[in-house]
């Protein structure tokens, strides 16, 4: 086969999945990175969210044969659980029943796993401390410049994909091109990590199996479980006083009034925490940013992929999800060519890159929109009496037309509706919820005959 050799840039999720994809089908697979080694380094804990692994993910890991592994390291969580201000709890299903769920899974712990799987494959090959400094888009040709020796080394090969994440140092490349189109909205918000230990015994001091939620409008504390029995917190919050006043981290300047603060939003957590100021002050302050850019690929033979292309704020638990469904898409598009590919083996990468950026811009920029707009609902709605009526009143749509009015979330998170196809339907049954419970909060006074008959004038004939 000629033209097999790839190099990806970026060992994160994205890129060590991909390789599996790739050597799969015969290529020689090199990938770069510019960190160390996880496996062999210390791993800088505060910064990670911890992940949300669904069907889309779970879809292109089944693929490659590596979800059995996988899901050794997951914890099933099948709804969402509201904590009040009064510390009292509410269970809000994902699904329609236990069969649907999403896995909370450790980003560190992932991505040590599939690299390790990874190079079972005699032709991938891991390269650390090498940061990419510059590329030749025409030939392609890779510098890079390894951290520990100080060498510079160019690299040449006959693709090259960038997983290298949301400050792609390929797409910094492309920016230098005429024409590229690029924005990068930075949220006013930041997120710190916290987090609740196991019990004495080893034991998950809350319900395990579920996504720990303390809305309070403005900002939000979530939990997500670990398998020793912890629980990686993460508090979403205003930067500034401007915008957040006293619940704000420019205001939480000190450790009286991290533990003020705590106390009187998140009382039930307080004591979960032992170490919370000493976790507030250690612990840096994420940011969070949403990324577009088109075109996806350069001179036919460069190609961005995950966050390199999309990054989204983690509010629909779709970044990975997305990341590993661009894998599925551009190993589609490179075995539909399989099937017209001459006989020496060479592939049309300017094909293959095209058709996978035609299949996936529409729909990452959607799913972009769709992370925006959850992030409101878990600080804001989940806790919402309206919001709640909408839920209920969605929930037995769904069961009576279940081919046609299908929640947003279940589109998004258990099936593999292209993410543009929801949002759109999910925009029109938003508008045909709205409707039912304009000035009502009363599940009685739902007019279901009315739900019907705006079912078949706004989604039937479009879907």
């Amino acid at each position: 086969m000629k033209n097999n050799k790839i190099t990806i840039i970026g060992a994160g999720l994205a890129g060590s999945l991909l390789s599996v994809y790739l050597a799969k089908k015969g290529f020689e697979v090199n990938i770069y990175e510019r960190r160390p080694d996880m496996r062999k380094s210390n791993i800088v804990a505060g910064k990670s969210i911890n992940l949300a692994l669904s069907t889309r993910g779970i879809h292109a890991l089944k693929e490659v044969g590596l979800y059995d592994d996988i899901k050794k390291i997951a914890i099933p969580m099948y709804g969402r659980m509201i904590h009040s201000l009064a510390g009292e709890l509410s269970f809000q299903r994902y699904g329609k029943d236990d069969t649907e769920y999403i896995n909370a899974v450790s980003r560190a712990e992932l991505n040590i796993l599939l690299m390790n799987l990874a190079e079972k494959n005699e032709n991938v090959k891991f390269h650390f401390n090498d940061r990419c400094s510059g590329i030749d888009f025409h030939k392609p040709q890779t510098c890079l410049y390894n951290e520990v020796t100080k060498n510079t080394t160019i690299i040449k090969s006959d693709a090259v994909i960038a997983t290298d994440g949301a400050t792609s140092a390929v797409r910094m490349e492309m920016q230098k091109i005429p024409r590229f189109n690029f924005s990068q909205e930075y949220e006013n918000y930041g997120y710190k990590e916290l987090i609740i230990p196991a019990g004495e015994s080893g034991n998950f001091q809350m319900e395990k199996n579920a996504l720990h939620i303390w809305p309070r409008g403005s900002f939000m504390l979530i939990a997500l479980p670990n398998l020793d029995g912890s629980y990686t917190c993460t508090l979403f919050m205003a930067y500034d006083i401007s915008l957040g006043g006293e619940n704000s981290f420019e205001f939480l300047d000190s450790r009286e009034k991290v533990i003020d603060f705590f106390n009187k939003q998140f009382s039930d957590a307080v004591s979960l925490i032992p170490t919370i100021a000493d976790d507030y002050f250690n612990n840096p302050t994420g940011t969070l940013m949403t990324v577009k850019c088109y075109p996806w690929i350069m001179e036919d033979k460069v190609a961005l992929l995950g966050d390199a292309a999309h990054a989204i704020v983690p509010f629909f638990g779709q970044g990975m999800n997305a990341a590993f469904e661009d894998c599925t898409y551009l190993n589609e598009c490179i075995e539909s060519q399989e099937k017209t590919v001459p006989e020496n083996g060479e592939y049309n990468w300017r094909e293959i890159f095209g058709k996978y950026q035609t299949l996936r811009k529409i729909n990452t920029d959607a799913i972009a929109d769709l992370a925006q707009e959850n992030f409101i609902e878990m600080r804001d709605l989940v806790s919402d009496k309206r919001f709640l009526l909408k839920k209920k009143i969605e929930t037995d749509l769904f069961k009576k037309f279940p081919d046609t009015f299908i929640p947003k979330y279940t589109m998004v998170t258990f099936l593999r509706i292209p993410y543009s196809v929801a949002l759109k339907r999910g925009r029109i049954q938003n508008e045909i919820l709205d409707e039912l419970t304009e000035g009502n909060i009363l599940y009685e006074n739902v007019d279901f005959a009315k739900g019907e008959k705006l079912i078949r004038e706004k989604l039937d004939k479009l879907f």
